[in-house]
């Protein structure tokens, strides 16, 4: 396991700009395999699980050529559909939870998609019921090999439109069922559809190759099936988890910092959840600014009651940023209740935080009290190893604020979703170094 050693304590100054937005990364690459054509995709994330798979459609015969820094080509013209029963696919796709959506194009294009139980972070449940329910409802076949925990699904005489009503407003089964809807025969109407700004783009994308989707931003997806998609050009949206993620830094480091081309129309809630944590941002045409701040206080309810920070679908809150907010709220004046509702072990590194001095209360699973120091004590360095992605770069942020040098083991987890962040924070003034093993 490769490592970070952070010296805390110090501040920060200067300018960040935040990369592409793996989730949205993770979607358009799969809709590649929607067309014979070529796809230009611009903004492209350099971080582990994108770059998985990218060479998993490398190794399905997608041709891809790298054109500059984030920007690549894909031609999906002849793939090799028998790499799908392979060992390798089995391998590569089970480490990688995006990979499932690679089945909605696949499905829609060839008339079948398999794919490897997979994996991602250890954050909970996250089931796969959505995805093959809307695959079956347009018309396909299911079937899962318990033995070697594969799924597949089959329609060898194409898919037909329908009307469905999800069971959740999940992201990737959503984007799934978009993508295997697009070439359905008639027309597919999906209720509860997730609209986060990342399944808007990829609707954009796909309307822009020659598909026919209505209602996008919305909750009610209506979809005209068409034969065919050409080839078009994307530009994948900056970071907001990354974006939050940096807001985050700034107040806990008490540092003056400037976060570059945010796309702020696409934010929604983000900014003004951290201004009720007391943090100063400000709007410069694009950018955000985060002055220095020698503390920042927890609004309150207006009948004096704690204020809850919790996730909900677009246009709620997202849940990438709860494990940012409760750790700025470790430093801030005022206490704060935190309810993650979608994942039961998300909560779990909080124990971490406690070794390093903080205030926090486990309630149960999903909820987690946190009494701010108001910076009246620091946290303690210490050893950790990060768990998945999102406590990763929370743990990273404690120990960049903390008294004394810190190390992070397991540091790939933070890889999955960070491109270069340690070059990036020294660029601003941070003392990280990176230890492989």
């Amino acid at each position: 396991m490769a490592t970070f050693q952070i010296e805390g304590g110090h501040k920060l100054k200067g300018e960040i700009t935040p990369q592409g937005a793996k989730n949205e990364a993770l979607q358009i690459l799969c809709a590649v395999l929607l067309t014979s054509e070529e796809v230009i995709i611009e903004n492209i994330p350099d971080i582990r699980d994108v770059n998985k798979l990218i060479t998993i459609l490398k190794n399905l015969g997608v041709k891809t050529e790298k054109i500059a820094k984030g920007t690549y080509s894909f031609k999906a013209d002849a793939p090799d559909l028998a790499y799908l029963e392979s060992e390798l696919f089995k391998e590569e796709g089970s480490s990688l939870r995006g990979s499932i959506m690679i089945v909605g194009p696949l499905l829609a294009r060839f008339g079948k998609g398999y794919i490897p139980r997979p994996g991602g972070d250890k954050i909970g449940r996250r089931r796969l019921d959505t995805h093959f329910e809307g695959f079956i409802n347009l018309g396909a076949t299911f079937r899962y090999n318990k033995e070697e925990r594969f799924y597949g699904v089959e329609a060898p005489n194409g898919l037909t439109g329908t009307y469905m009503l999800l069971d959740q407003a999940s992201v990737t089964g959503t984007a799934n069922i978009v993508m295997a809807a697009v070439l359905a025969k008639g027309t597919t109407t999906i209720y509860n559809a997730a609209c986060e700004p990342y399944l808007q783009q990829l609707c954009k994308m796909l309307n822009s190759m020659g598909a026919k989707i209505s209602g996008v931003g919305s909750n009610l997806l209506i979809i005209e099936g068409v034969e065919r998609l050409g080839g078009c050009k994307h530009r994948i949206l900056p970071d907001m988890i990354e974006i939050g993620s940096w807001i985050g830094l700034a107040a806990m480091t008490r540092s003056e910092i400037t976060i570059k081309d945010v796309s702020w129309n696409n934010l929604g809630l983000i900014p003004d959840t951290f201004r009720k944590l007391g943090i100063t941002l400000e709007q410069k045409g694009d950018d955000i600014f985060i002055p220095s701040q020698d503390s920042y206080e927890i609004q309150g309810y207006i009948d004096g009651s704690i204020l809850t920070v919790a996730d909900a679908p677009w246009p709620g809150f997202t849940p990438d940023l709860l494990s940012i907010v409760l750790v700025v709220c470790t430093q801030a004046k005022g206490s704060v209740l935190i309810h993650q509702k979608m994942f039961e072990s998300r909560l779990f590194f909080v124990d971490k935080l406690i070794d390093m001095g903080a205030k926090i209360i486990l309630c149960d699973p999903h909820r987690a009290t946190v009494i701010g120091h108001n910076f009246q004590s620091t946290l303690k360095a210490t050893t950790m190893v990060s768990p998945d992605i999102r406590a990763g770069i929370s743990l990273l942020i404690a120990a960049l604020s903390a008294k004394g040098t810190s190390t992070i083991h397991n540091i790939e987890q933070i890889d999955r979703g960070y491109e270069n962040i340690d070059e990036r924070l020294r660029a601003i003034g941070a003392k990280i170094t990176r230890s492989e093993p």
